[in-house]
């Protein structure tokens, strides 16, 4: 019954191919619409969280407080409000922190021989490597001793070392200069690739904080710094005793706003990716009207093929066949004719899906649910919008219909 069924559906299909190819468009167009928006949507939503990742592993950032110029805030961070006994205390006195190195952010021209750059300088502590997550891939990092000697040592990023001593040189070991003052490089970065503001990480130089402060900057206090939680159920517990240990230590009174902000890695991902969230559910339910748009045309050319085989509809209903033989017959003529705009359209949401990284270097990821989803949405589509001219056929009386011109 239903494999005859399927073949008189076909069939009638076929009898009209231009025409059911142009009915299907509006279905092809839909689902592959959905397919590449969600797929750029989680993709972008992938890259976001991939950078964030490379911020280390369980981080807590403490940023310093905000100025104000012309009546508007400049943001957390642009106020040294955080000192070293801020951050020798919260590395004492704090439980669940791992590690913590404060971070003293500066631009300076590098020179090497008749190479020169200007590149991110930012002074550190011992832990910040391991803060990070971000191994040497020659030479090492340098410890606790060099910080509390301000010593003239370096680690450089792969950027910096390529612009300054190319591709075929080992910087290790070799003197760069930064703002005139010698630094030994003791070790090279492994590459990080962008962050989430589009900036290279690799472009950088690391020196001991002491040194940055003392030789480089004029600087006393931080702007920021980074503590490492022992593990993710640890970052919680840290953020909060870090912002009251400062609380305490700046004086804050009840009711006053704190002159710093404390923020957990988890927290900095969920804020980076809710833009591209929203920005895929919007794009998915824009696409999804071309879906509407698709059932409609097939609920049109439904009652259209309903009215030119009304002689064809009397002539099985006077031979016996029931109302819900042919009611089945046109409902199945709109989901075959819905589910292969389905499937074309999923071909071709995977094509535009897999085509959009090497065209516009945007990545993106096609999750199996969207397959799954466009499929069902399609086969719904023929039901929903294939009903009401499948069951107006089926109501037709044989006696009109077969009178019908």
């Amino acid at each position: 019954m239903i494999g005859a069924t399927l073949k008189l559906a076909i069939r009638a299909l076929h009898r009209n191919l231009l025409r059911t190819l142009l009915t299907a468009l509006g279905m092809i167009i839909g689902v592959a619409a959905v397919i590449a928006s969600v797929s750029m949507g989680i993709g972008a939503k992938v890259q976001v969280e991939s950078q964030i990742a490379s911020l280390g592993q369980n981080v807590v950032m403490v940023l310093s407080g905000q100025v104000s110029r012309g009546g508007f805030n400049m943001g957390f961070g642009t106020a040294g409000t955080l000192t070293k006994e801020d951050f020798d205390a919260v590395r004492r006195e704090v439980p669940g922190v791992k590690g913590a190195s404060p971070e003293v952010r500066s631009f300076a021209q590098l020179a090497v021989g008749n190479q020169n750059a200007n590149a991110q300088v930012i002074g550190v502590g011992g832990d910040y490597l391991e803060v990070r997550a971000w191994p040497c891939t020659s030479g090492g990092t340098f410890g606790e001793s060099e910080v509390r000697s301000a010593a003239k040592v370096a680690i450089i990023g792969r950027t910096t070392a390529k612009t300054l001593f190319g591709d075929d040189v080992d910087p290790v070991g070799q003197i760069v200069r930064i703002k005139s003052a010698p630094f030994t490089i003791v070790g090279l970065l492994q590459a990080k690739g962008m962050n989430m503001m589009g900036q290279d990480q690799d472009d950088i130089v690391l020196v001991p904080y002491t040194s940055a402060m003392k030789r480089l900057t004029g600087a006393t206090t931080f702007r920021s710094f980074l503590t490492q939680a022992e593990s993710p159920d640890d970052l919680a517990s840290v953020q909060t005793e870090i912002s009251e240990l400062l609380r305490q230590r700046h004086k804050m009174g009840p009711g006053r706003d704190d002159d710093f902000l404390v923020r957990t890695q988890q927290e900095i991902a969920e804020a980076a990716t809710a833009t591209s969230r929203v920005m895929t559910m919007i794009i998915g339910v824009v696409a999804s009207v071309s879906l509407v748009v698709g059932g409609i045309g097939i609920m049109n050319i439904m009652l259209v093929s309903v009215t030119e085989r009304t002689r064809e509809i009397g002539v099985r209903l006077a031979v016996g066949a029931r109302g819900w033989d042919v009611l089945f017959q046109f409902l199945t003529e709109s989901i075959v004719l819905s589910l292969v705009g389905g499937l074309l359209g999923i071909a071709l949401g995977a094509t535009i899906s897999q085509s959009v990284p090497k065209l516009f270097q945007v990545p993106t990821v096609i999750p199996a649910w969207s397959i799954i989803v466009a499929f069902g949405v399609s086969a719904a589509t023929g039901i929903i919008f294939g009903f009401y001219p499948a069951l107006k056929a089926s109501r037709l009386d044989p006696i009109d219909a077969l009178r019908y011109e």
